[in-house]
């Protein structure tokens, strides 16, 4: 001992945790509210780190660039090259293969899953193309999604009404823009993404599943991170929502038995009749609407470590049965 005083320092704070996001406003919007979570449940500070993926500079249509994983791989690379420490994904836009390296830590409490109408002078989808019919015009229709333009068309083509779905591309304000600005009639957006962004109010109708069966996953985020970052993965198991998670679980394999990416005219929705019977409908169709396959299937599923094997059973299940019906010739591709 030399006599000098020994000065005892604070612990160091912990790092600011990494999450990885496209830079979108509704990616933005979705990922601070993980972030606000995360703070609360791990005490530590997270920083958003934007990342650009292809999706968001290219301007073609999902299906000519691939549809699927073109919003999500450069974040997949972010996490495996350490850049960042987990990602926050719009569900319907992952991938149905699971990635090598990468666990999904957290799948929370799913939003409202329904399509939105967002029309001119606030009309609904009947008002509208019937106010326009009286004029002479045909309603004009804007969305990015052969599966909306399936289910659009065939609703047109039920009723006689006279609509035109048109293929647009671009961000929440670019597509309600469309409308403002006097180029289209209405467009179709997620009722998920409105509300995130806090722009409910601009919805005219929202879409019933009657009318509009949604995307495999609409609706829901996902929470990634590395299978290596065990401590992490733990923390964000407390945002998972387990009946989000399941009933996903039904849709995701609906999606990958049908190998349909997307940017397929395929829709699905599980949902919850009790806490322990699970209802799925799958939709596929023809972009045109002139061929609509829609079955359902039910399943008792009880809450427990074998319940993601028993949705991911029903979501094959009821894909073999549009498979048999011809689902595979209406997706424009031959299932292997």
């Amino acid at each position: 001992m030399n006599g000098q005083p020994i000065t005892e320092q604070a612990p160091a704070a912990a790092p600011a945790l990494r999450l990885g996001t496209r830079r979108s406003a509704l990616a933005m919007a979705q990922s601070g509210m993980v972030a606000r979570e995360v703070t609360r449940l791990t005490g530590r500070a997270v920083e958003l780190v934007e990342i650009t993926t292809y999706g968001d500079t290219s301007r073609e249509a999902l299906a000519q660039i691939g549809g699927t994983g073109v919003f999500v791989s450069a974040l997949r690379d972010a996490l495996l090259e350490g850049r960042i420490d987990f990602a926050v994904h719009s569900l319907k836009d992952l991938p149905t293969a699971a990635p090598e390296g990468l666990v999904l830590a957290a799948i929370p409490q799913r939003e409202d899953v329904r399509d939105a109408l967002v029309a001119r002078e606030g009309l609904n989808l009947d008002e509208l193309v019937e106010k326009l019919a009286g004029a002479g015009r045909t309603a004009r229709v804007g969305t990015g999604s052969p599966r909306r333009m399936a289910q659009l068309n065939a609703w047109a083509l039920a009723r006689g009404a006279a609509l035109e779905t048109v293929a647009i591309r671009g961000n929440v304000d670019t597509r309600i823009g469309y409308v403002t600005g006097g180029e289209l009639d209405a467009v179709v957006l997620a009722t998920a993404g409105l509300n995130r962004l806090g722009r409910s109010t601009e919805i005219s109708q929202h879409l019933d599943p009657e009318l509009m069966i949604p995307a495999p996953g609409q609706g829901a985020l996902a929470i990634e991170c590395t299978a290596g970052n065990t401590e992490l993965t733990a923390a964000l198991a407390a945002l998972d929502h387990a009946p989000t998670r399941v009933a996903v679980a039904a849709e995701r394999a609906l999606l990958a038995a049908l190998e349909a990416g997307c940017s397929a005219p395929v829709a699905g929705l599980a949902t919850w009749g009790d806490p322990s019977q699970l209802r799925l409908e799958g939709v596929v169709g023809t972009p045109d609407g002139a061929t609509l396959l829609k079955m359902s299937a039910n399943g008792p599923i009880v809450l427990d470590e074998t319940a993601e094997q028993q949705a991911t059973a029903l979501g094959r299940a009821l894909a073999a049965r549009l498979l048999d019906a011809g689902a595979a010739a209406l997706m424009g591709e031959r299932a292997r």
